[in-house]
């Protein structure tokens, strides 16, 4: 498996930017940043959706000012859909970003992505397959660049499929109706990730049984609505934009998984 090797959960990370920061521009975080959500898009007024407060989040954390923030959409896991490009730019376009996509479909839509990824502020991860995201991506090299646009204080942030990559592994349906194990994501984080832990029955029990028979590490749910941040690989941080949804810590215990639900902020 690419990546970190699983660790305890709460541990940290040097910063690698070596206080170099990104080399073409970009806005650099303090320290590697993501923030891992099962949200972030919200139903429009204007819109079919728009930007949720978890990815305003996302963005403010990348600390832009006296200019547009670069945001990067990345919608590899719905295959490039070009429906949802529109509606990112549209969304995008409300709120002032200056935005960018990058599609891996017919080919890559810039001509050198690390660079063009190393530009931005923030790279914005949208839901689908993320066993086919993940194919995707180390077929064109992308789990690399990722990590080192991680690593340079590039904020990383996504939903479902743009939350599950990060990790080493969580739930899917990506190989149908029946929910699965994906346990090989990039492992930028070093733990288990469980996405729309609500709203779909099979999500919690069977990520339980995941954690608790081993096949996952120890990790982290969210709530559809709620959201994950890491400083480096060290949670510090829960949300949500919304007030109900919840984000919890599951480990395994003996042969059993044991949940405790996070202290969760409440975001406007």
């Amino acid at each position: 498996m690419d990546g970190a090797a699983p660790g305890k959960l709460g541990e940290q990370v040097p910063d690698w930017r070596g206080g170099a920061g990104p080399t073409v521009g970009g806005m650099p975080a303090e320290q590697p940043t993501i923030l891992a959500t099962s949200g972030g898009a919200v139903p429009g007024q204007r819109l079919r959706w728009e930007v949720g407060p978890l990815t305003h989040h996302a963005v403010e954390l990348a600390g832009v000012s006296g200019r547009a923030p670069r945001v990067c959409f990345l919608a590899t896991a719905c295959g490039d859909n070009p429906a949802v490009l529109a509606d990112f730019y549209a969304a995008a376009g409300l709120v002032g970003w200056a935005p960018s996509h990058l599609a891996l479909f017919p080919m890559p839509s810039v001509p050198d992505m690390r660079e063009h990824l190393l530009a931005q502020d923030v790279i914005w991860v949208w839901g689908g397959s993320v066993a086919g995201l993940l194919t995707m991506w180390r077929l064109h090299g992308l789990d690399e660049v990722l990590r080192e646009v991680w690593q340079a204080g590039v904020v990383l942030t996504g939903v479902s499929a743009g939350s599950l990559c990060w990790h080493i592994g969580g739930t899917t349906d990506s190989f149908g109706p029946q929910l699965r194990a994906v346990t090989n994501g990039l492992a930028l984080l070093p733990y288990s990730n469980g996405v729309h832990y609500d709203s779909e029955p099979q999500r919690r029990s069977l990520f339980h049984r995941l954690v608790a028979e081993g096949t996952l590490p120890d990790g982290y749910a969210t709530d559809d609505g709620a959201g994950l941040l890491f400083a480096g690989t060290e949670l510090v941080g829960a949300y949500a934009e919304n007030g109900t949804a919840g984000a919890y810590e599951v480990v395994r215990d003996g042969d059993r998984a044991v949940e405790t639900p996070l202290d969760v902020r409440r975001l406007g």
